[in-house]
């Protein structure tokens, strides 16, 4: 039997955001709502970026709060505020039921006998809901959480056909919810965890998927190398306690659809959070790499919506300009990590020609589009 107990979000969480709401004043873009689904009163927490466009399709981010947490605890937490405010997306930050059998805040993914809340059908009931306030693309729909919201996500990616790619910090799966997973195309997933998490262990327990062996899961599902290109991450904060690798497995074709960054020491927490809750690495930010995961995609219905091999960029990594042989897009935009836009060039000759000596160095997005169609593809500025 799974015991709630191993996926209870550390109390420690409630003290500090309470503390934190205590000297900081709710942000006026932030807005509740609520939805009736199944009988039941849901509620949400709706994030509307500055500068928000209501004439434009925008992605739409869910962010699932852990087991004993809710949406304002998570909304804190595992923070994407500034970064909707730059890249221009809603973020929703919905509450789950509570639990029969456990007696607080949970996400139905079938781990717990005799709930019967149906949590797929709400978050689609949901998308559809805003989808009829906000123009919201519907290629870009995304999810991620915290634990039993890493869960959440992935279950939807093989519960609904709505979402682009998913991430999880803290989470996992189940051999139960892999064997029932429905979904036959490529779900681009992202997973953050620590070695030293000791409420979901890196390892695995009875009844959870070891984080190896998931990562494994998603890379062949999605037609990937199951050997992946390791990365060290900087060590640039040598007093957290902890280190990073980060995972990459890349299709034939040169698609990154599953990454994982191995937290090395880092404990059940969410890397770059300001909330000291426990071992807590900061040479990285996940709510920053999920967002330049996300960005990548947009919703994949067979690999032929996969377009990287009509677009070749050259150097990669490049100190100066970029050269794109393309001939199809006649706009360019790219983003910084934090989902900023620091090129944006449209009907010029220059987008095969872009010159980029005045970035900082790092990794950068790169979207081509026309009227149509859009690819986007990464680079790294040296």
């Amino acid at each position: 039997m799974i015991h709630f107990y191993r996926f209870q979000f550390c109390t420690a969480l409630v003290a500090f955001t309470m503390l934190f709401l205590s000297t900081v004043g709710m942000a006026q873009t932030t807005i509740t709502g609520t939805i009736k689904h199944d009988g039941l009163i849901r509620d949400y927490r709706l994030y509307i970026p500055k500068n928000f466009d209501s004439k434009k399709a925008v992605p739409l981010v869910f962010n699932f709060h852990g087991l004993t947490s809710n949406a304002q605890q998570q909304e804190f937490y595992g923070d994407f505020r500034s970064i909707a405010d730059t890249a221009g997306f809603l973020l929703v930050h919905p509450n789950g039921t509570v639990s029969k059998t456990a007696g607080v805040p949970f996400w139905n993914v079938g781990l717990a006998v005799g709930e019967s809340v149906d949590d797929v059908g709400f978050v689609e009931a949901l998308i559809d809901s805003l989808q009829l306030k906000y123009t919201i693309d519907p290629n870009r729909i995304y999810a991620t959480g915290m634990s039993n919201g890493g869960f959440m996500s992935y279950f939807l990616a093989c519960s609904s056909l709505r979402f682009a790619a998913i991430a999880s910090v803290t989470g996992s799966s189940t051999p139960l919810m892999d064997q029932k997973c429905k979904s036959s195309r490529p779900v681009p997933i992202l997973e953050i965890h620590g070695t030293a998490d000791n409420t979901v262990p890196y390892n695995g327990t009875t009844g959870i998927k070891a984080i190896p062996a998931l990562v494994a899961f998603w890379a062949a599902k999605n037609g990937c190398n199951p050997t992946p290109q390791i990365n060290q991450v900087p060590n640039t904060n040598t007093a957290d306690g902890a280190t990073a690798e980060h995972h990459i497995y890349s299709t034939s074709t040169g698609d990154a659809l599953v990454e994982h960054f191995k937290v090395i020491g880092g404990g059940h927490t969410w890397p770059g959070s300001i909330f000291p809750i426990g071992v807590t690495c900061q040479d990285f930010n996940a709510s920053k790499e999920i967002w330049r995961f996300f960005s990548q995609f947009k919703l994949i219905t067979n690999n032929n919506d996969l377009h990287h091999a009509e677009v070749k960029i050259f150097p990669n990594p490049a100190i100066e300009k970029i050269n794109i042989l393309q001939s199809k897009y006649n706009e360019l935009k790219v983003y910084s990590i934090d989902g900023a836009i620091t090129i944006h060039l449209k009907n010029t000759s220059t987008i095969n020609d872009c010159d980029i000596s005045y970035l900082k160095p790092g990794i950068y997005t790169m979207e081509l589009s026309n009227n149509l169609d859009r690819v986007v593809t990464k680079f790294v500025k040296i």
